[in-house]
């Protein structure tokens, strides 16, 4: 007490002084004190910048700059510190953000491994470490460590799921022949770099088989391999029980496997904004967690004994904690499920000390460990999501206006059923909020009706569908689960009906081209500054985010789009429709084109679109924007074109794109998108106009281990 009272005479002097600029240090210091409980909040956020800057900046001599920099900030707000909170505390953020870009940098470089370098067929003998059914696509995902020198460190390979041989489990020793492939970068700039995944996985190359022999079975399974072998099994019994689409999300539901889910349902719970009950994370552990410890602290209040002789609050917090730990590990353990433990571990903990049961200081703790294992996952969407759920989510709860509207208070029934709604509602609302930039930065789409479906189908989920579940699978003990399954299966078809109707509604779903990397951190930095802080200055965030926002709105729509291997080529005509050069394109790459262009899937052929012709070979198009013609020549198929046919259509063209090497004498007047060019630059993104713009995938990608491109075919 008597320093607090010193502090707050210091305070005083302070203030009255009017140090550090005058009238704006006394204000600074005032503003310090009143939001002296917030400042530890930040320090997840510098290492989170500091994770992330390394991501952005290009290549070494920026992340050595950003760390000196920041470094240099760090020890000179040291050095100038007087009596303010504020040299401190911006010591510490420059300090840990310089930790983060150091502390990634050292995971990267610790995560190298052998890769293949070009696509290859190889002969790998190696001991399987993993096995994922994927009963929706009919086939079987294995990762396999190889054996013998020169080999990748992992490999991952698909294989249809009758081909499978008896023994193919997590131990076993085996041997196939597979065309493998270099984990591939980004189809085209903005799109999912499934080589930085890779990389930190350690995976070497990819391919499908045809055959695999088991060469000795496993010896002995370690608790992984039975575990994972309870969840394949676990997931088979539940898909059997249900019709397809429901079978597959209750497998999902129960062990996180969630690729038994037909696409179809799948896309529209992405659409609607209910993907994420999918996903094993905060909402299925907490219905978990808190159903066990319910559960633990009302039978063991029958006894009046233990009821006076116990915590009981203790005991059950421990059963909670338990069942958490449990179902993490019969879900497959991956990141997002254990860092959503790690925070409902905390929760408890919190609860069994007798604390408030969450805070920001307990999400930012949590967050903290989280980026201390695994700093990669910052940038990932599963990490992004889930904690800005969860700040919005309690920072809404903590303002005081919203938690005096939703106390409890002394009330008929209907109105605390209303405002338990309107508790839903806001919190709905809240998180749509949080969640629509990042849905629209990493997707480019995100549903807008979500809020409205969520209200309904996260207590469907939680209090209905995955007790109902559960209750199915005791009964099926004794034989006797049958018309639990039934039920459960109703409520999941009312679920899926949410989700189609959600997302079959007019404008359920909004569409953006790659947001630019400024624009997304200027609306990530303006909502943690509103989540944050807790005065007035804290609505400077609306500004950072308006300004975001603005600038992810104004970014151009592409006009054309390249793939980096130069075969598949989106153009959009002019009433905003796609045009797709090879027709015969598979699904993956027309709603990859699709996404990254902002558009429907809804193409119309190359030479459907006005002022294009094709022959079987070439294609030619005129696009006319902003009173500037544009000539365009691809080909299409691995023909070849005679030579003086070929340099009289490149000199008409201003771009000239091709899967193959072009002849020196093919000199369009703009571009020259062939083989070796796009080995060296990846996919583009073209905007045409008075001042086009072309994006590259390795301009983006910058230097870092995983971006550089293997040398182009023969």
């Amino acid at each position: 007490m008597a320093t607090r009272d010193a502090s707050a005479r210091s305070m005083a002097d302070r203030l009255r002084e009017g140090r550090w600029f005058g009238g704006l240090g006394a204000r600074l210091e005032a503003l310090a004190e009143a939001e002296r409980d917030q400042f530890p909040l930040w320090l997840p956020v510098g290492l989170l910048g500091g994770i992330a800057a390394w991501f952005w900046l290009p290549d070494r001599t920026g992340w050595i700059g950003f760390i000196a920099g920041v470094a240099a900030l760090a020890l000179g707000a040291l050095a100038t510190a007087r009596a303010s909170r504020w040299e401190p505390a911006l010591a510490w953020f420059g300090l840990v953000a310089a930790f983060g870009c150091a502390l990634i940098w050292w995971t990267a470089e610790r995560a190298a491994a052998p890769r293949a370098e070009r696509a290859q067929a190889v002969d790998i003998t190696g001991v399987v470490e993993s096995v994922q059914p994927r009963a929706a696509e009919r086939l079987t995902r294995i990762v396999v460590a190889p054996e013998g020198e020169g080999q990748p460190a992992r490999v991952r390979v698909n294989i249809d799921e009758v081909l499978a041989p008896e023994g193919l489990a997590p131990g076993a020793r085996v041997r196939f022949q597979v065309f493998l492939m270099p984990p591939a970068p980004p189809a085209a700039p903005g799109g999912y770099d499934f080589s930085r995944t890779a990389w930190f996985q350690r995976l070497g190359g990819t391919g499908r088989v045809g055959r695999i022999d088991v060469l000795a079975p496993a010896s002995e399974q370690g608790w992984r391999a039975t575990i994972a072998g309870w969840r394949t099994r676990l997931g088979a019994h539940i898909r059997a029980q249900l019709a397809e689409a429901e079978g597959g999300i209750a497998a999902a539901l129960a062990t996180g496997d969630q690729f038994g889910i037909p696409e179809a349902d799948a896309e529209a719970m992405r659409r609607s904004g209910l993907a994420h009950l999918l996903s094993v994370s905060g909402l299925h552990l907490t219905a978990v967690v808190g159903a066990v410890m319910l559960l633990t602290l009302k039978l063991l209040a029958l006894s009046p004994a233990l009821a006076l002789r116990f915590r009981l609050i203790l005991i059950a917090a421990g059963a909670g904690a338990l069942a958490g730990i449990a179902y993490t590990l019969l879900t497959g353990a991956e990141v997002p499920t254990v860092r959503s433990c790690i925070a409902a571990l905390l929760v408890l903990a919190g609860i069994a000390l007798g604390r408030e049961a969450i805070t920001l200081r307990l999400v930012a703790v949590g967050a903290l460990i989280v980026l201390l294992l695994w700093p990669e996952s910052a940038i990932g969407p599963s990490f992004q999501l889930s904690f800005a759920a969860i700040v919005a989510i309690v920072a809404l709860h903590e303002h005081p206006r919203v938690k005096a509207l939703l106390s409890r208070r002394d009330e008929g029934g209907f109105a605390r059923v209303g405002r338990f709604l309107l508790g839903l509602v806001l919190t709905g609302v809240a998180v749509e909020i949080a969640l629509t930039p990042i849905a629209l930065f990493h997707f480019h789409r995100a549903g807008l009706y979500g809020a409205g479906a969520n209200v309904v189908a996260i207590p469907l989920t939680t209090f209905v569908i995955m007790p109902l579940e559960a209750l199915a699978l005791l009964f099926d003990l004794i034989g006797l689960g049958a018309p639990f399954w039934w039920v459960t299966g109703q409520a999941l078809s009312l679920l899926l009906w949410i989700a189609h109707s959600t997302a079959n509604a007019p404008g359920a779903v909004a569409m953006l081209p790659a947001i630019p990397r400024g624009a997304f951190a200027l609306m990530v930095a303006g909502g943690l500054w509103l989540c944050l802080w807790r005065t007035r200055w804290r609505r400077l965030g609306l500004v950072s985010v308006a300004v975001g926002a603005i600038w992810a709105l104004a970014t151009p729509l592409p006009d054309l789009i390249v793939t980096g291997d130069g075969r598949h080529v989106a153009l959009r005509g002019p009433d905003g429709r796609l045009a797709i050069l090879r027709w015969r394109a598979g699904d993956y790459v027309r709603d990859t084109l699709a996404e990254l262009a902002a558009a429907e899937a809804d193409y119309v052929e190359f030479d459907e679109l006005p002022g294009v012709s094709c022959s079987e070979d070439l294609c030619a198009a005129y696009v006319d924007r902003d009173g500037r013609r544009w000539r365009i020549l691809a080909t299409r198929t691995r023909h070849i074109v005679a030579w003086p046919e070929m340099v009289r259509a490149c000199a008409w063209a201003d771009i000239v794109i091709s899967d193959r090497r072009l002849p020196r004498g093919c000199n369009p007047r703009w571009l020259r998108a062939d083989r070796d060019l796009l080995a060296r630059t990846g996919g583009l993104s073209i905007t045409f106009g008075q001042r086009p713009r072309v994006t590259t995938v390795m301009g983006e990608a910058g230097d870092h281990p995983w971006s550089t491109r293997p040398p182009p075919g023969d």
